[in-house]
């Protein structure tokens, strides 16, 4: 048996046929010692042929063709051309790194494939010492080469679509947990720090927003006035804590405070202030996100808890994966194992505990609710992963037999069954599908002038045909007519019997039509048959 090696490089196929059949069929240590030592590698393989790329794109249709374990038509080309076929591909066999692409050479054309050992090893010295065995490729080239097909094969695998991208609901979630942390630190610091100046203003604004926007409006206690009130008003939307604050302030336990020391508090509010702006704006942008990319999902249950099962699992498409089970303790993975640890009670939620529907339930329905709704999010993720054509309809359907569960429980009231509602969801989904389709419609009515003038050109063309075809069809009865005259002139006995015929055909066509009118009772038949047996006598 003849070895041959198939190695497939960025810059293009190579052959290599074994010389030293014995020592690679030895032992496999001795290869092994021999892979490393060029000079000894090169008594084991010889290069038999090598066949360069002609472009990158034509390197890259090949190698995804490689990894799909499908025969390109080049490598085809280039097999057939250099490995024994027929009668001699019986003695030969084709070592090669893949069983996927080995089974599609074998299966195409009828060669035997290797994986196992040693093809292994001979394809890694190959790979060793590959630019040297090549005459005009250098190491620095055939990493160039490497670098630009990989960069180009990961580039067309990575499928991104920029309305449907989880990775910015992950990032922006993160960002907004944190911006909730960073804000409670730094309100808290500013109320601490006020305090000493204004310490009865704590008690009367809770929010620390609105706290914020006081200090800024307040600035120091023995400057607030009647003139301030309008102002303090609009900010609390609250006449009564405005009249509160400004009697506060007129008897004040608070100590005096320099300007210098004001002026620092002023500016520490002010980046609270702009703290809690741009968190209302990424919360928008991730209610944005969500409706784009998990409408159901944010429907059922909200935008932000949401987008913490999003993060949580990695991806939508992980969380579609998930079972209803692992979704339901989702984010309760430590309460879990100390569970299964100390042989205690399971958790019955995690990330979904802060949905409205489990604050909702009572304490004995929270656990039929919790798994109820994880159900219920495992349906609608899956919805939105695996949909075309986003629609929030799934969802709105799901969180009506949510709010139908909690009545069940509470007044026993029998839930519509799951098929129904899935029934009138694809109904309202089917309705909406129009209403999405008529802007495409509208784009195909502005055509240009040359599209307008060859429509109208192919529309004359085929008016044209649609004339001629009577014409000709009566060019070629005439024809036919004139070839029968010929030939009656030419023998006329022939001329006399197709006349004979017709008039055959002619008389037995009233006769059909007659018997077909005329029904023939079974006593008439009788009849017929007895005076047909009479005249035989």
């Amino acid at each position: 048996m003849v070895l041959f090696v198939l190695f497939e490089h960025a810059s293009g196929y190579a052959i290599f046929k074994s010389i030293a059949a014995e020592e690679i069929g030895g032992e496999l240590s001795d290869v092994q010692e021999s892979v490393t030592d060029l000079s000894r590698f090169g008594r084991l393989l010889k290069l038999q042929t090598f066949q360069p790329f002609k472009t990158g794109v034509n390197a890259l249709e090949n190698i995804n063709s490689i990894s799909e374990g499908l025969l390109h038509q080049d490598l085809e080309t280039f097999l057939e051309a250099n490995v024994p076929m027929g009668k001699k591909a019986s003695k030969v066999t084709l070592g090669v790194s893949d069983a996927k692409i080995g089974a599609a050479i074998q299966e195409k054309l009828h060669i035997v494939c290797q994986t196992v050992e040693p093809v292994p090893e001979l394809l890694r010295g190959i790979r060793t010492h590959f630019p040297r065995l090549i005459k005009g490729l250098t190491g620095p080239s055939a990493a160039k080469a490497q670098l630009g097909l990989g960069h180009s094969y990961s580039r067309s695998k990575v499928k991104f679509n920029t309305h449907r991208v989880d990775n910015m609901i992950i990032q922006s979630i993160a960002l907004l947990d944190q911006l909730d942390k960073d804000i409670n630190t730094f309100a808290m610091r500013m109320r601490e720090w006020y305090s000493y100046h204004f310490p009865e203003l704590i008690k009367i604004v809770s929010d620390n927003y609105l706290y914020a926007r006081a200090v800024q409006c307040i600035q120091s206690r023995k400057d607030l006035t009647e003139d301030k009130l309008e102002a303090l008003e609009q900010i609390l939307m609250d006449s009564a804590k405005a009249r509160a604050v400004l009697e506060a302030a007129r008897t004040s336990m608070g100590m005096d405070i320099a300007p210098l020391d004001l002026i620092n508090i002023q500016s520490f509010a002010n980046r609270v202030i702009a703290l809690a702006d741009y968190r209302r704006s990424l919360h928008d942008y991730l209610h944005k996100k969500m409706s784009d990319v998990a409408p159901n999902l944010a429907v059922l249950i909200g935008d932000q808890v949401g987008a913490r099962l999003i993060s949580h699992a990695g991806s939508l498409t992980n969380l579609a994966k998930y079972p209803a089970s692992t979704v339901q303790i989702l984010g309760a993975e430590k309460a879990l194992f100390r569970a299964l640890k100390t042989r205690g009670n399971t958790p019955k939620y995690g990330l979904i505990y802060h949905s409205t529907f489990i604050g909702r339930a009572t304490a004995k329905n929270k656990g039929r609710v919790s798994r109820y709704l994880a159900n219920k999010c495992s349906l609608a993720s899956r919805i939105d992963c695996f949909s075309e054509q986003p629609t929030s309809v799934f969802g709105s359907k799901l969180r009506e037999q949510i709010e139908e569960r909690l009545q069940f429980y509470e007044t026993g009231e029998a839930p519509r069954k799951n098929i129904d509602v899935m029934k009138e969801a694809i109904a309202e989904a089917a309705d909406e599908q129009p209403v999405n389709e008529e802007t495409p419609r509208k784009k195909k009515k502005k055509k240009s002038k040359k599209e307008a003038e060859e429509t109208e050109e192919m529309e004359q063309e085929s008016q044209e045909a649609v004339e001629e075809a009577p014409q000709s069809a009566q060019k070629k009865s005439k024809k036919k007519r004139r070839e029968s005259e010929v030939k009656s002139s030419e023998d006329p006995d022939s001329s006399h019997s197709e006349k004979k015929s017709r008039k055959r055909k002619k008389s037995q066509e009233p006769s059909q039509e007659s018997g077909s009118d005329v029904a023939v009772t079974p006593k008439s038949a009788k009849k017929k048959k007895k005076a047909t047996q009479t005249t035989e006598e």
